[in-house]
């Protein structure tokens, strides 16, 4: 049996690492069979040299990381999910991530730890569930892969979606077609958009069908091959028109749902789609659901004190 020890600076990195491993330890110990002991500036690990040593080095990119961002106990959980799968350089590789959305548009690159999560877990699933408050760029992000699949050719076209619950879902009575009738509750998808590629472009890919607005109530009997969808404002969808939706995926295709379980409008108390989702679907191969937190909110710093004093009442 052999030791491996990581000696920190100080009790403020000590403490702080520390806390990110906690409710790894138990894992980490049964799927490698080392002990870990925590201890003062200290952690050792007790055991076979050659698990001792990748663990070793997972910590010090833990310790790493770290001291650029902060980290929850999902980003970790996520890291360790990577590295025991062979990833040796999760952190590194989740530092490193960009999209370009544009020739003449800078890179789109994630500001959170939970934003490179987020990037990464749409980039290598189907179906990617963004959870989270206002301002952690769910939607900003999932547009920016759509914009990015596309120049690719990875993709045929972009379908943006959202349920019209301010209108019931029932949109003949507004004025004008289906793309004015439905524009004002896409508003934020559009505003996304303009942020990455020319308004002339957009309107271009627009007329051409490559860019399509899709209300949620008019996509019933639709399979959507070869695209990149994106389902925004999912809190406010029923379970049924979820079902719907998911079942629209066809070949080739991508899919980003997003929404805040915060912010649910849907009348009589009824179930959101979005919260069945996340209960029954979670383990299913393939779909990725991520939960951003007021960590990654990259709005005014304002944003992400008025999210933790209403997190902290609902919770008293």
């Amino acid at each position: 049996m052999n030791a491996n020890t990581i000696h920190f600076d100080n009790a403020s990195e000590a403490r702080e690492t520390g806390a990110a491993l906690e409710t790894l330890i138990e894992t980490i110990e049964r799927d490698l069979g080392l002990q870990l002991i925590v201890r003062d500036l200290a952690i050792r690990i007790e055991g076979a040299d050659e698990p001792a040593q990748r663990i070793a080095g997972f910590i010090e990119a833990l310790r790493e990381a770290r001291s650029r961002t902060l980290l929850d106990t999902q980003s970790v959980n996520y890291a360790y999910d990577a590295f025991s799968r062979g990833d040796e350089q999760v952190f590194a590789k989740l530092a490193s991530i960009r999209v370009d959305v544009s020739p003449r548009k800078s890179a789109v690159f994630p500001k959170t730890l939970g934003q490179q999560i987020y990037l990464d877990a749409m980039a290598n699933h189907a179906i990617t569930f963004g959870i989270g408050p206002a301002g952690t760029g769910k939607t900003y992000l999932a547009m920016a892969m759509a914009v990015a699949a596309l120049l690719k050719d990875d993709i045929s076209r972009i379908i943006l979606a959202r349920p019209a619950i301010e209108a019931g879902e029932s949109l003949g009575f507004l004025p004008g077609d289906i793309q004015q009738k439905v524009s004002p509750y896409l508003r934020p998808l559009y505003d996304a958009l303009h942020n990455m590629l020319p308004a002339e472009t957009i309107e271009n890919l627009i007329e051409r069908g490559i860019i399509e607005v899709a209300p949620l109530a008019y996509m019933r009997g639709r399979t959507l091959n070869h695209a990149f969808i994106i389902l925004d404002e999912a809190q406010n969808t029923t379970p049924q028109q979820m079902l719907m939706f998911l079942t629209r995926l066809g070949f080739d295709s991508k899919c980003a749902i997003t929404g805040d379980p915060t912010q649910i409008d849907l009348p009589n108390r009824s179930t959101s789609g979005l919260i069945e989702a996340r209960s029954i679907l979670r383990n299913i191969q393939g779909m990725k659901f991520v939960e951003l937190t007021e960590r990654d909110v990259v709005r005014h710093p304002l944003v992400q004190k008025v999210i933790e004093a209403y997190q902290k009442k609902r919770s008293s």
